[in-house]
């Protein structure tokens, strides 16, 4: 039997522990309903961090996100994507609302009607060195956190409360404030997600991916809950079911499904232990459909069931075990 996240010498731990996030913020944004801003496409994770209000998050191709005072929205791959009070108001490009409403020296904006407030500090971040860049990859296209889950509440609150501070105030030097308790957060909240990846076995070392099976493995990453099939993938690298097969397992060390599994899963554990999602909601984000239907591959995976993983805060003894290709199946030999 072997304790997880607790082996002092273990490589993948002290990667994790090494981890460093380099943030910008953008702007400390105080809107009054009605209010909506687009924020452009491009190649740098984002988030916002829910000071006070409430609001929605719309990125295409996945369910609107409501988000309350609390809450932590991270936009992984940088794509284009929507803040709005409610669904259907109506949206502006947020660099055409900073032209016409500039940026104090602090990096505030004040913008919308004259309804109820929501103030959002929103930005961007790269992680620095030693950590490889990858680990973004192993992160959903959105990963939503919140203060009310238990295994993040203790270390998110104060640095919350610090932000929520500083955003009331108006003392200057405010931007360089909330870029280093932006780090902190992000910090904490990206090594409290991928510690579910490291459980899942997606952070041991591996052979340099083929460029040639990169769309489909970047495929996986992006939309695990889609119904993959083996057809599918093979026609996203313009191969043959067999002979992507091979290719894959030769660049990645296992058949693409049992890879598909390993993401569902290790995205199943970061949710547990950052958000208070429902097993049932993470279930459908995750492409498990039902709670039993995870639940079922969940515990072979880590030896423990999602409540119990959750209360446990990922802590959990469990023996070496595998899962089939369908994300179902039994304890791996110790051969």
């Amino acid at each position: 039997m072997q304790r997880l996240n607790t082996a002092p010498h273990d490589a993948v731990t002290e990667l994790l522990g090494t981890l460093r996030v380099r943030s910008t913020v953008y702007c400390l944004s105080e809107l009054r309903e009605p209010w909506g801003f687009e924020v452009d496409g491009a190649n740098v994770a984002k988030f916002h961090l829910v000071l006070s209000g409430s609001c929605w998050l719309n990125l295409a191709g996945h369910e609107p996100v409501q988000l309350q005072a609390g809450d932590l929205i991270i936009i992984s791959r940088g794509e284009r994507h929507v803040m709005t009070d409610r669904p259907g108001s109506l949206v502006t490009n947020l660099d055409l609302i900073v032209a016409g409403h500039p940026l104090d020296p602090d990096a505030r904006l004040t913008y919308g009607g004259t309804g109820a407030l929501t103030r959002l500090l929103c930005g961007g971040f790269v992680l620095d060195d030693p950590a490889p860049a990858a680990l973004i990859d192993l992160l959903p296209p959105v990963l939503q956190m919140n203060s009310r889950s238990a295994d993040i509440t203790t270390w998110l609150e104060p640095v919350f409360a610090l932000v929520r501070h500083e955003a009331e105030s108006n003392a200057p030097g405010a931007q360089a404030i909330f870029a280093k308790l932006a780090d902190v957060f992000l910090s904490q909240a990206l090594r409290t997600y991928l510690a579910g990846a490291e459980q899942a076995g997606l952070l041991a070392p591996r052979q340099a991916a083929d460029p040639q099976i990169g769309p489909a493995l970047a495929a996986l990453h992006d939309r695990p809950a889609a119904s993959w099939t083996l057809a599918d993938l093979a026609g996203l690298a313009g191969m043959s079911r067999t002979l992507f097969a091979a290719r894959f397992r030769a660049a990645v060390g296992e058949s693409p499904m049992r890879h598909l599994a390993k993401i569902r899963l290790g995205q199943a554990a970061g949710y547990l232990t950052t958000t208070g999602l429902s097993v049932e909601a993470i279930a459908r984000r995750t492409g498990y459909g039902t709670d039993a239907s995870l639940s079922k591959a969940f515990k072979r995976e880590f030896g423990s069931s999602p409540g119990h993983y959750r209360e446990t805060r990922g802590n959990v003894a469990v023996s070496p075990v595998r899962v089939t290709e369908a994300g179902l199946g039994a304890p791996a030999s110790r051969n």
